[in-house]
């Protein structure tokens, strides 16, 4: 293997546990180790930078954010990929006409919501999500959007995305899915952090679980699928470790570089 110099990790079901809403105390050693062996490490997830609620004290080198919508590094602004605004006023057309379903809007410091039901709890129950103010979407439809979690099921999909020729989706839930624009993905923010620090494809590494996660095992060098991950997360692998409750990334870690 040749030199990793950058380790990209998702968030919900990676770093932090479902049950416990924290971060391992393995995981936090395993960060630590590669630190003191130079290699970088980045966040790559769906969640918008003011949402990082739940990584206690750990430093990162950059962050890709909303599924590659916006990348940051050192708090500043690399690369952003806002929704046209002809296809935010098309979905709340849709919504209006008939079909009404949970709709969150995220902006770059805030996001709203139209609504909620049970499975909009369930998934903030979830992964510890933070209430969600209730705004007409209508009055935000000017503003830079940059993803709508919308909560509509699979069988859905192929009709609502129709209605918005300029977006895709990235799913990890058969709840909801991101909806962010064409083009955009995890993958898109890492290629630009990696080309901020000179890194190659061949120098990463990638940790996830979840659909939104699957390009970004596929690019990396070495795509680490969690033992918790979808099993169609863990086809596109590299290599499956344990889960993130049994010490998956300090596991994996431990394959790799010792």
């Amino acid at each position: 293997m040749g030199k990793i110099k950058a380790v990209f990790f998702d968030i919900d079901g990676t770093l932090v546990s479902f049950k416990t809403h924290k971060v391992p105390q393995a995981t936090i050693e395993a960060l630590e180790f590669l630190r003191e062996n130079g290699v970088k490490l980045f966040i790559s997830s769906g969640r918008q930078f003011g949402l990082i609620n739940n990584l206690g004290n750990l430093q990162f080198d950059g962050y890709v954010t909303i599924n590659g919508a916006i990348t940051l590094v050192n708090g500043e602004m690399i690369d952003s990929n806002p929704i046209p605004h002809n296809d935010i006023n098309k979905i709340i057309e849709y919504m209006e006409s008939g079909y009404r379903f949970p709709c969150v809007f995220v902006l770059k410091d805030r996001i709203a919501i139209n609504y909620s039901n049970d499975d909009v709890e369930e998934i903030k129950r979830l992964i510890n999500f933070p209430n969600i103010p209730v705004d007409d979407l209508r009055s935000l439809k000017d503003e830079n959007v940059y993803q709508m979690i919308s909560f509509f099921k699979e069988d859905k999909e192929s009709e609502i995305i129709s209605q918005i020729p300029n977006c895709t989706t990235a799913r990890w839930s058969p709840i909801f899915a991101d909806i962010i624009a064409k083009g955009t993905s995890k993958v898109t923010g890492i290629e630009k952090i990696c080309e901020h620090f000179g890194i190659s494809q061949d120098e990463t590494m990638a940790f996830g679980d979840g659909g939104n996660d699957i390009e970004m095992l596929q690019w990396a060098k070495i795509g680490i699928a969690m033992g918790n991950a979808e099993d169609k997360v863990k086809s596109v692998a590299d290599y499956v470790t344990t889960s993130v409750d049994e010490e998956g990334i300090k596991n994996a870690i431990n394959h790799f570089f010792k």
